[in-house]
């Protein structure tokens, strides 16, 4: 989640009143998302949840990508832009999902959601012009795969859109890794970012007509940028560190090395038929990847989108333990056709969940 703004206005915590209420609405859209996205999670897993709908389980993948992934990201693009247009994008992604969530037509929720993605491609070219550099086009190519994976969910259906949302979330991340670690990765980091950018882009655009071949140069994308984070990123560095920077090391680390599971099972299957096989690459991109990245990001880049100090603390390492070792059970489970183990893994996947919001909201609270 890159802002493309200077590292000292990624803390910012003042502006206008009227903002920061906008904010903290645009971030309950997104909390909604993600508590009915977290809801479906355990309706698929076949386990009890506080909310027993089969229409909500069919939303799991829109409600955790776009409803909360999606409205998060372009928020903090948004307040990058601080143009007050800017946040329709957040708002349009988050009241798509709430519509889809809430039972209205589908069709409204699917549009709304395709609005909000081509208000956010607005905002990612608007930073663009403003900065027209080879990261901020990175960083753009990310943002488009919105706006294609919500016309994928609108005239077909949410498979359709899984390697259009794989790009999304690839691509952003890593731009935003090169981001942040420009000094530590060298001069060849946007040079590597845009060539791999360029190959996920190609992957996610054959897998809608060529799945064979498409999943397959998905997966190499994938592989290929886990290895150069992780070798080239700061985790490897910092994990021997303490406090703050041995967390956002683990948490890196962490999330490349499922990012590469996910990859290796695509490149070895190509378009996943076996549900083992499709549960590790889905889950090992946005949950293991995705999510283990948030984590890492939270205490440096959620302050300027929340409005917020957000100082690290100890508590943090129990979601992401749980995250990990949710998924590890998860996939052991989902590839041995364990069904109890898949489910117990699952079900601690969500709790992870649950305990890192509990935890942001404590600690910025606390402040």
């Amino acid at each position: 989640m890159s802002t493309t703004t200077p590292p000292a206005s990624r803390t910012t915590t003042d502006g206008p009143a009227a903002t920061r209420r906008l904010r903290v609405a645009l971030i309950a859209l997104a909390g909604a998302s993600l508590l009915t996205g977290l809801n479906a999670a355990l309706l698929r897993l076949g386990v009890w949840a506080p909310v027993s709908s089969s229409r909500l389980a069919d939303l799991h993948g829109p409600a955790m990508t776009l409803g909360f992934m999606g409205t998060l990201i372009s928020l903090e693009r948004a307040q990058a832009l601080r143009n007050p247009l800017a946040y329709l994008a957040p708002a349009l992604l988050g009241a798509g999902s709430l519509a889809l969530i809430s039972g209205a037509p589908p069709l409204l929720g699917e549009l709304l959601l395709l609005d909000g993605g081509l208000a956010f491609l607005a905002v990612a070219g608007a930073l663009w012009l403003r900065a027209p550099l080879p990261l901020v086009a990175a960083q753009a190519l990310g943002a488009l795969f919105v706006p294609l994976a919500a016309a994928a969910i609108l005239l077909a259906d949410v498979a359709a859109a899984l390697p259009l949302l794989v790009a999304f979330v690839v691509i952003t991340i890593a731009a935003e890794r090169a981001e942040l670690a420009q000094l530590t990765m060298g001069a060849r980091a946007v040079p590597t970012l845009l060539t791999l950018a360029t190959v996920i882009a190609l992957g996610a655009a054959l897998a809608i007509g060529l799945p064979a071949v498409g999943f397959r140069v998905l997966g190499l994308g994938c592989v290929a940028v886990a290895a150069w984070l992780i070798r080239d990123d700061v985790g490897r560095r910092m994990i021997r560190a303490a406090g703050f920077r041995r967390f956002n090391a683990a948490a890196l680390l962490a999330g490349n090395v499922w990012l590469a599971v996910a990859g290796a099972v695509w490149v070895a299957v190509g378009q996943p038929t076996a549900q083992g096989h499709y549960d590790v690459t889905i889950h090992g991109v946005f949950l293991g990847f995705g999510v283990s990245m948030i984590m890492a990001h939270a205490p440096t880049i959620f302050p300027a989108v929340i409005g917020r100090a957000l100082p690290y603390r100890v508590s943090m390492w129990l979601p992401l333990a749980l995250l990990n070792i949710g998924m590890a059970t998860r996939v052991s489970g989902a590839l041995a056709g364990a069904g109890l183990l898949y489910r117990t893994g699952g079900t601690v996947t969500v709790l992870a969940l649950l305990a890192f919001a509990l935890t942001v909201v404590a600690s910025a609270v606390r402040g």
